[in-house]
């Protein structure tokens, strides 16, 4: 079994007003703080969708450890970023459907590599079970839901044959879905706006 983490960070930053992924985060940036809780984890590749004309962006992903994805052109919605990363990874890497592949937005510097490998063991534990089918593994805390989500490799093939107005949400009303119980939503949060930054990059 292997897993694939799928980074969306093709965004144009247009309620921060300047590009949130570069900005300070201790003693690094954003994206460098998000990749670094996905290197630190069980995952086995790390996958990051950027436009054609972030060169500097590219850069600071593919020194993190990344595989960096560069379409022609500009992806006008995250549901194509996640396409082109998932292509990126049938072309390279031949999953199989005991594979699983993760997603969260490249804006969640709290990211938890605690509950990333948490989503894999579950998903390993039920490829074990016999009984078990394979879901979309979702962590939440009471009702609120977050990232990252796990996917069965299987399930990428839907994403291609999704609606023009339907995103990967969709995918979770039509196939099995476990809820996995996690601790915190602080993980959770993620970065749109000034006050965001300014309240996340806070003194804990």
């Amino acid at each position: 079994m292997r897993s694939f983490a799928v980074v969306p960070a093709a965004g144009e930053s247009r309620r921060m007003g300047r590009p949130k992924l570069l900005l300070p985060w201790g003693d690094s940036t954003v994206i460098q703080t998000v990749l670094a809780a996905w290197q630190a984890s069980r995952v086995d590749r790390v996958l990051v969708v950027v436009r054609p004309d972030d060169a500097e962006l590219a850069e600071v992903c593919r020194r993190a450890g990344a595989t960096v994805v560069v379409p022609g052109e500009s992806p006008p919605e995250m549901k194509r970023s996640i396409q082109l990363a998932l292509h990126e990874i049938h072309h390279r890497h031949a999953p199989t459907d005991a594979d699983a592949w993760l997603l969260a937005p490249a804006d969640m510097p709290r990211l938890s590599t605690t509950i990333i490998n948490r989503l894999i063991a579950e998903h390993v534990d039920a490829l074990r079970d016999e009984r078990a089918e394979p879901a979309i593994l979702l962590p939440i805390v009471g009702q609120e839901r977050g990232h990252p989500v796990l996917f069965p490799w299987s399930l990428a093939r839907q994403v291609d044959q999704l609606g023009e107005h339907e995103g990967v949400n969709a995918l979770r009303d039509r196939n099995p879905v476990r809820r996995i119980a996690v601790d915190s939503t602080e993980s959770f949060a993620d970065i749109d706006t000034p006050e965001d930054y300014r309240r996340l990059h806070a003194p804990q």
